[in-house]
């Protein structure tokens, strides 16, 4: 920075720089948003990756890329007949959509039925159930023999001849029949699902293109509720219930979109309306709007660089960066007014090491968030990190150029920097006295505070569609993808062993009716030795009663030719059979394959535990409880970034006290005495104690110290006191708005910050020094 009163050289070329380096961010940012739209919805990209164990991260994100572009729709009511004309309607009315092209309809369930039969025929003899086999095992032949002469010379018999020859004991329909039992499904003969008191009809949609448009408008949502309103129409009482990640998607996009412009727009023009009170004049406005868009547009042009897209809460989060940045062009013009005939320079230089060292505080408060495992927090600390650093760049390299007028004094201002003379300074005993009862309140207020850190806390969806997503989900008998069973094998056949021993034991817990059913892939493709085994098993029992049937019937009777080779994996995955049981393979990992195991209906108090003990002892087999993973995974950062908050304590401190030395605890008791009072104010409100919580107030130790070091840095002047509260009204009103988000986590941001910031803004000022001129014991 030049000494002299006019600009170096050098800062001059500093300030074409910076608008040549905006140019060319502006430049690739609209070719790469021209192409794609690099916003990420995907609320896993937010959740750590649990360190001690990648392997299950990829194996949770493979389960939930499996169904990320599926839709599900009930059509419901008391006759079948009445679902039917609904569910005609519902296709019409769907076809006819100007939007039909969002939704395309997915294979329905009685055609796989028919290409899954056509698939296991030549293998029928192979596929037994558990049931089966005991009965071919222990039941006696003559028994036997008198069954299949039963279903022979039975109603409808004669002209099923050729059918029962193929399978004289009827063991191919109960074996599909056990395995619609197990899948949940218990569908008429019209194909209707049966549940609760009601005939179901089921239709299945695929998403072609993203769910996700930041337009505000929820377009698939519409869509189903215009061919939902024509299906009603077609059949009054009818019940209809949706859901799919995608429609989950589309509701965050929605929030999102009412979020940035409630928080960003908002918290815009609460600044660009403070700075008009204080200055009232439109180049102010202008200025601190520029500075404001630079540092917003550069944030996230670098995020998107980084990391190559940038997360939809990211963006949320960001908005609020606005009443945090426009605190350097405030200061600029408050000193601007008090001083108005000092050269621009050499207030520039006046003020820059007060301006560097708030930047700094709040960098570093930022950068904690960086140092989470959480990909969505480190995007967020990147991104207010880069706003606010492009926001004080702007700020010192092109305001002294753009700013050549004059910033006259203001009613307001005058009268807003005047009320710090009114405003108590404590000194002595009463500063003490005062530190001692907000401690006292603050230790009295935590008794009641209590630790949430169960990841389902942070759920955002709608209500209404997390209802219809449960009651689906029973209906269908759809398991968590949370929660699962990991088996892995050296090989496919091994893995598949491996799944028959966990499934025996699964099977005898839902026989308890401890929990519902399970997905495995071993149910429809068996071990080959199983395989093997069951051969065997039917070809003996099948050709014994064939035999002892034609010395009845008189007739020599043939058992056919099955397949002599048992079902190959590669053949099963890639023949129509597999397809709603194909996300359970998972494929080649690390040294083998693995697969997993679903179920559902964990509703029990003791299910995850019954579950937990299922899987011990097996060869490799894990169960895996994702959520309760994350939730310890949180809680064990709130701890460590309990900890860091401390250790930030001690650095700001340490900082602080390189500069002003014994006045250093002026600066940083006000932030501490607000962080503690904000955390007793939120538990007796019954807000429970987060890891975002805690990140806040890292946030909060950033930000709050800027008002006590603009205070020391400029002790008693007036305009000091206008950025200070101009400043933080603005960001109060950010973090304010920030708390009205139904994303929990950054509400938790928000009501931390709310009230932090303007317990800080009120407590500064009562630790604040004399004046230079005052005399006397500080």
């Amino acid at each position: 920075m030049p000494r002299a009163d006019t600009p170096h050289r050098r800062w001059r070329w500093l300030a074409l720089a910076w608008l040549l380096v905006l140019l060319a961010l502006g430049v690739q940012q609209a070719l790469q948003w021209r192409q794609h739209a690099p916003i990420d919805t995907d609320i896993l990209a937010l959740l750590p990756q649990d360190a001690q164990d990648r392997l299950l991260s990829d194996v949770t994100r493979r389960i939930a890329d499996a169904n990320s572009r599926d839709v599900v729709v009930l059509l419901g009511s008391a006759e079948a007949a009445a679902t039917l004309r609904a569910q005609a309607a519902f296709a019409d009315a769907m076809a006819g959509d100007a939007d039909a092209a969002l939704l395309q309809p997915a294979g329905a369930l009685d055609g796989w039925f028919d290409e899954a039969r056509t698939f296991y025929a030549p293998y029928r003899d192979r596929l037994l159930t558990p049931a089966q086999r005991d009965t071919l095992q222990h039941t006696a032949l003559d028994a036997l023999a008198q069954q299949a002469l039963a279903r022979l010379y039975g109603p409808m018999g004669g002209p099923r001849l050729t059918a029962w020859l193929q399978d004289p004991l009827g063991l191919w329909p109960a074996w599909w029949q056990q395995q619609a039992k197990a899948a949940g499904l218990r569908l008429g003969e019209d194909g209707l699902l049966q549940a609760d008191g009601k005939q179901w009809v089921v239709l299945r949609f695929d998403t072609r293109d993203s769910a996700f448009q930041l337009d505000g408008e929820p377009h698939i949502g519409a869509l189903l509720e215009r061919a939902g309103q024509a299906a009603t129409a077609a059949t009054p009482g009818l019940e209809i219930l949706h859901a799919g990640v995608p429609l989950h998607a589309e509701a965050a996009a929605v929030q999102a979109n009412r979020e940035i412009n409630t928080i960003g727009w908002g918290s815009l023009a609460a600044v660009l309306l403070l700075v008009w009170l204080a200055f009232r004049s439109l180049r102010p406005i202008l200025l601190v709007a520029m500075s404001l868009l630079v540092g917003c547009g550069v944030a996230l042009a670098v995020t998107v660089l980084v990391f190559g897209k940038v997360h939809l809460l990211t963006l949320v989060f960001g908005a609020s960066l606005v009443g945090v940045a426009e605190d350097y062009g405030i200061h600029w013009f408050a000193s601007r007014q008090a001083a108005p005939r000092q050269s621009r320079w050499s207030l520039l230089r006046h003020l820059l090491p007060g301006l560097w060292l708030a930047l700094l505080t709040s960098a570093l408060a930022y950068l904690a968030l960086a140092v989470t495992p959480f990909p969505g927090l480190r995007q967020m600390a990147l991104f207010s990190v880069v706003g606010l650093a492009a926001a004080f760049v702007t700020v010192i390299l092109w305001f002294p150029w753009l700013d050549g007028g004059t910033v006259r004094q203001t009613r307001f201002s005058h009268w807003l920097g005047n009320t710090l003379q009114r405003w108590p300074r404590l000194r002595g005993r009463s500063l003490g006295g005062v530190i001692a009862t907000l401690l006292l309140f603050s230790a009295g207020g935590m008794l009641f505070l209590h630790v949430d850190d169960d990841l389902r806390s942070l759920q955002s969806s709608p209500p209404a569609l997390m209802e219809q997503q449960i009651r689906i989900s029973r209906l269908l008998g759809m398991p968590s993808p949370a929660q699962f069973f990991l088996v892995q094998g050296a090989d496919a056949g091994q893995l598949l062993q491996r799944e028959e021993a966990l499934t025996v034991r699964l099977r005898a817990l839902e026989g308890q009716g401890r929990i519902g059913s399970h997905r495995a892939l071993s149910d429809w493709l068996p071990s080959p030795s199983q395989q093997d085994a069951d051969a065997r098993l039917a070809a003996q029992a099948e050709s014994a009663v064939l035999q002892a049937v034609g010395a009845v019937s008189g007739e020599a009777l043939q058992r056919p030719t099955f397949a002599r080779t048992p079902i190959d994996l590669q053949a099963f995955l890639a023949s129509p059979a597999s397809a709603p049981f194909r996300s359970l393979w998972i494929g080649a990992l690390g040294e083998g394959v693995a697969s997993v195991v679903l179920v559902d209906d964990l509703s029990q108090p003791r299910a995850l535990a019954d579950l937990d003990q299922a899987g011990a002892g097996l060869p490799g087999v894990r169960w895996v409880d994702r959520t309760a993973d994350f939730s310890r995974l949180l809680g064990h950062y709130r701890k460590l970034m309990s900890g860091m908050l401390l250790a930030g304590i001690a650095l700001v401190f340490a900082a602080l006290w390189w500069r002003y030395r014994r006045h250093a605890w002026r600066v940083i008791v006000p932030t501490l005495l607000a962080g503690s009072l904000t955390l007793a104010v939120l538990a007796l409100l019954g807000h429970p104690l987060q890891l975002f919580n805690v990140l806040a107030l890292m946030l909060l130790l950033g930000m709050g110290i800027d008002y006590g070091i603009f205070l020391l840095e400029h002790r008693g002047d007036p305009s000091a006191w206008v950025a200070v509260c101009v400043g933080a009204a603005s960001t109060w009103l950010s973090f304010g708005l920030l708390g009205l988000s139904n994303t929990p986590a950054l509400r938790a941001f928000g009501m931390t910050l709310l009230l932090g910031i303007g317990l800080v803004w009120l407590l500064s000022p009562l630790f604040r020094p004399a004046p230079p001129t005052t005399t006397g014991t500080p």
